[in-house]
């Protein structure tokens, strides 16, 4: 292969356009599989350039599926972008055309070492939350957090951290109806999650989202790795961190003698996140993590998908792999309410892509989102999630989340994600505690200009040094490695404080 002919990447036969490897100075002339073009703009690294001409109003084709219509005529050499590329007038549809086969080859087992709990679950840290009931008692739940930072915590080595989950909300909202109904089930899942050996839960006293009925819907812990205070009810705000401090400091010992072991890979389960995508993320990062999650699934772990708004325009590729029609129909019922959430808001789904997406050179939500389904790689759909429910499915699942990064792992999390994977072409930094956050970078370029932030470069892909499978089978061993304690970038940097988002819907009374 010569160096011109490098310089193009051709994703499917058929396809209307082509991705810049790099930057492509106008008048240049490049070669394809096919042919050779001149450059009629400057296409800048990870854009499109046309392939062949297209007529206003007929569909561009990349990834062999639509990513939208030509609002103009486009020659070969142009530049394919927001300038000449719309949305088209309906998105690709629903399939029922069923290509799901249940697996009958059973992979040899494969383990990591986690933290098994008493109830079965297992952890990949070993935290300490310290968990918010209102946005009353978040200054609370940080003192005490804040008491056991690095120094103090030396004598307990087992002791991941002592984190803070704090929020906006727990009152002055509806005591019913969504907005309560997803706040209390991601609290709950955070208090359950297996990452958190221990949980001080803190209220205010007063608030809507009042203690003592969310602590009756948490599965059961020994008496002394769970406690809760009440502001109003403890004296105020020092006699309360002071009390939260004497009881977390009865925690330490105790979670500090849990000890890793061999667990099955099906104890794992791992969040799928894109964020700060951009022209690559769909040729490399997503498809490196696809394959990755197949190797998971194929020994029994679990992966979830989300960000519905994100794979508005691909549902048909989900649908088409849905382990039934049952889940099929439940996918499309979460995209038909977003659908109508965007309308009633005065919105629109192709709002998404972002500024930063569209500078790295994705164009419509149908290129975007064609793109992000590759992270969910090529095994069966087995179940369809609400917002932070808890999975109970092994395999493939979805969860309905907003494409917002932070909402949409927090959503996860909740539902048990011990581990996510974030892949990103822009630069995102996104850490998660109590999960642990690798990012995977879609180019080279991006991987060395923040090498301290970015776990995995899947830009080998782009540069023609692996294959997709090959990527793939070495992200599966850091995901292991990391759920087997290895720090992320993010955990090294000390990001995922902060991060907690629950989804809000509904009225701010």
């Amino acid at each position: 292969m010569t160096e011109q002919s490098q310089l193009l990447l051709v994703l499917a036969s058929g396809d209307d356009v082509a991705v810049a490897r790099r930057d492509i100075a106008k008048g240049s002339e490049v070669a394809f599989e096919g042919g050779r073009l001149l450059a009629r703009d400057d296409i800048p690294s990870g854009h499109k350039i046309a392939l062949k001409a297209v007529a206003p109003g007929a569909p561009v084709i990349k990834y062999g599926q639509v990513i939208g219509q030509a609002v103009c005529p486009i020659a070969p050499g142009d530049h394919v972008h927001v300038h000449n590329l719309d949305m088209p007038t309906a998105s690709s549809g629903y399939s029922l055309q069923n290509s799901y086969v249940a697996s009958t080859s059973a992979a040899p087992r494969v383990h990591f070492e986690g933290f098994a709990r008493a109830d079965g679950r297992v952890g990949t840290r070993n935290y300490i939350g310290i968990i918010a009931s209102v946005n009353c008692s978040a200054t609370v739940c940080k003192h005490i957090a804040d008491a056991f930072r690095d120094d103090l915590l030396q004598a307990y080595p087992n002791v991941d951290g002592v984190v803070a989950i704090t929020h906006g909300s727990g009152c002055g909202m509806g005591a019913k109806g969504d907005g309560m109904d997803i706040l209390k089930r991601t609290l709950a899942g955070y208090a359950n999650h297996a990452n958190f050996a221990g949980i001080l839960m803190i209220g205010l006293g007063c608030e809507v989202n009042q203690l003592v009925p969310l602590l009756g819907e948490l599965t059961p812990r020994p008496a002394e790795l769970m406690a809760s205070l009440v502001i109003q009810d403890a004296g105020g705000t020092r006699d309360t961190v002071k009390r939260g401090i004497a009881l977390v400091e009865q925690m330490l010992p105790i979670i500090n003698a849990a000890q890793r072991t061999p667990v099955p890979v099906s104890h794992l389960t791992v969040g799928l996140q894109c964020g700060g995508s951009d022209g690559y993320s769909g040729i490399s990062a997503n498809p490196a993590l696809g394959a990755a999650v197949d190797i998971l699934v194929s020994h029994g772990g679990t992966a979830i998908l989300s960000e519905t708004p994100e794979i508005y325009g691909a549902e048909h590729l989900l649908t088409a792999r849905s382990a039934s029609p049952e889940v099929a129909d439940k996918l499309m019922q979460r995209v038909r309410w977003w659908e109508d959430y965007v309308r009633h808001n005065d919105g629109d789904m192709n709002n998404n892509p972002s500024p930063g997406n569209k500078a790295g050179g994705i164009t419509t939500i149908l290129e975007k989102s064609l793109g992000a389904v590759a992270k969910a790689g090529t095994s069966g759909l087995m179940a369809v999630y609400q917002y932070a429910e808890t999975v109970d499915h092994n395999g493939l699942v979805f969860m309905d989340t907003p494409g917002y990064d932070p909402v949409s792992a927090t959503g996860q999390v909740a539902g048990g994600a011990n581990l996510i994977c974030f892949t990103t072409g822009r630069g995102s930094t996104y850490g998660c505690k109590p999960t642990p956050s690798l990012k995977i970078a879609t180019n080279t370029r991006l991987f060395d200009h923040m090498r301290l932030d970015m776990d995995f470069n899947a830009g080998v892909i782009v540069d023609g040094e692996s294959s997709v499978a090959e990527a793939g089978a070495r992200l599966f061993e850091l995901m292991l490695a990391t759920a087997s304690g290895r720090k992320t970038c993010s955990e090294e940097n000390g990001l995922g404080d902060n991060e907690f988002l629950p989804w809000q819907i509904g009225a701010v009374m």
